[in-house]
């Protein structure tokens, strides 16, 4: 079954999550709309019916004012109004029984009542009809007060149903946006579990290629692409391990191919000088002893390259712990103090910078090597200062001699391999022009930086390094 793509993977996590949020958002909408309609029925109810019952009553008042004029003064006209007022009356009536069940005997009564008055206003003078019109009035009065209460009645509950609704809505709401947010956050930590996971796998395999552990292979899970490079990866590493064994192998082949046939060549100079095959003469002689100086300057270059290679393929595995930068110092003072007191110079540690995570071990050997060359240079009486501090969230170490100093133009070429600079150091047996550039090598290995700084007597160099990793 073929795997989505990392893009894919994301766009469709995103649609999904914008669906789920898009559904609870429609279905407030909904919730919102059918509240709305709700209202608007309601509001339209109680608008008809409070028009209707004002109209009832205020009909019903003009009934009563017609009735009474008409029975004393007898005009056409009074009578007109009191059957206009009666129509208009039966219609508002007729809106009450349209919008209010269970009305038919109250209206019936109304409506009989209002027919008996009307009955009594043709009696003419009629002494019965007469008085049985205030009885009339008053029970078409009584049946609009009931009407009235049924009205009250009906839309108190319309208002009660309106405000269940409404709870109802917003409960039906929250638990849409809760099972919404519950959902997209499942969906989210399904996405990002799916497609984090091959990312941090891809991370570590990078962190195994940079620290040369080429042994374990690069599998990597989750979207299509992500996984083709996984497989990039674990082609590289397969590579670089291809690499590094020749590499190792061609340091064994010049280690046996060299170091043999130099053997066996300062052996054979070694019967010549003795004497072995016959004596020399003295010209003989002095081209045997720079052929066997010259031979040993050889092999010690050879062994020097051989562990310098080896060096800066150790520099990559650092073993990184929290050490203190005035304990490392202390250290490289204690095992350079024989050297500088054989020279005549007196080495000085001050100052504290803290710790940091670094390699002790190779770290000591940087240091040891930036104070071994400052000694070397300094002259007898001198001193070699070794001053560390923090700056921000960096280690300075601080190594200043009085020697000769370095050429300006040579500041950035001291730390080159098998650069000796024009200046020569008084002693016995000259460097190989190695120990900075292991130097280098360490502390870059650090992640810091080393540099050689103008000074206006003897050497400065200044070692950096981060407090953390």
């Amino acid at each position: 079954m073929p795997h989505p793509s990392f893009r894919l993977t994301l766009l469709a996590s995103f649609m999904l999550i914008a669906g789920i949020l898009g559904a609870a958002a429609a279905g407030g909408w909904l919730s919102l709309e059918r509240f709305s309609r709700m209202s608007w029925d309601g509001s339209r109810m109680a608008l008809g019916l409070t028009s209707a019952l004002q109209s009832l009553g205020e009909r019903t008042v003009d009934l009563e004012r017609s009735a009474r004029q008409y029975r004393v003064l007898r005009e056409p006209a009074l009578r007109a109004r009191f059957d206009a007022a009666h129509d208009e009356a039966l219609a508002a009536l007729a809106v009450l029984q349209d919008n209010l069940p269970g009305l038919s005997g109250h209206v019936a009564e109304w409506r009989s009542a209002a027919a008996a008055l009307r009955a009594g206003l043709d009696d003419g003078d009629d002494t019965d009809a007469a008085a049985d019109l205030p009885r009339l009035l008053a029970r078409l009065a009584a049946l609009n007060d009931q009407f009235a209460a049924r009205v009250r009645e009906a839309l108190s509950t319309g208002n009660a149903a309106l405000l269940g609704a409404l709870d109802r809505s917003r409960e039906q709401l929250a638990g849409q946006l809760a099972a919404a947010f519950a959902a997209a956050l499942a969906l989210a930590v399904l996405a990002g579990w799916w497609t984090l996971r091959p990312l941090q796998r891809l991370e570590r395999a990078i962190v195994r290629l940079g620290d040369n552990r080429l042994d374990e292979p690069v599998a990597v899970g989750g979207p299509s692409d992500l996984r083709r490079l996984g497989r990039r990866l674990d082609w590289l590493r397969q590579r670089l391990a291809a690499l590094e064994a020749d590499r190792n192998r061609v340091l064994r082949h010049v280690s046996h191919e060299l170091k043999t046939p130099l053997a066996s060549l300062r052996e054979g100079i070694a019967l010549l000088r003795d004497g072995t095959i016959g004596p020399l003469e003295d010209g003989q002689r002095e081209v045997a002893a720079i052929l066997d100086q010259n031979a040993r300057l050889l092999q010690a270059r050879i062994e020097q390259l051989l562990d310098f290679h080896a060096v800066q393929f150790d520099a990559a595995r650092l073993m990184r712990e929290p050490v203190d930068a005035r304990g490392i110092a202390d250290q490289v003072a204690a095992d350079q103090r024989l050297p500088a007191r054989a020279k005549g110079v007196r080495l000085e540690v001050d100052g504290s910078a803290g710790s940091l995570h670094a390699d002790a071990a190779k770290l000591e050997t940087a240091l040891s090597n930036v104070v071994a060359n400052a000694i070397a240079y300094a002259p007898a009486g001198s001193v070699v200062r070794v001053a560390l501090n923090r700056d921000g969230g960096k280690v300075v170490i601080d190594c200043i001699d009085d020697g000769p100093g370095i050429p300006p133009a040579e500041l950035d070429r001291v730390f080159e391999p098998f650069f000796r600079g024009s200046i020569a150091a008084a002693r016995p047996n000259k460097g190989n022009g190695l120990g900075l550039a292991i130097a280098r090598e360490l502390v870059a290995a650090h992640g810091g930086t080393i540099a050689a700084l103008p000074a206006a007597r003897g050497a400065h160099f200044r070692m950096e390094l981060p407090d953390a990793y």
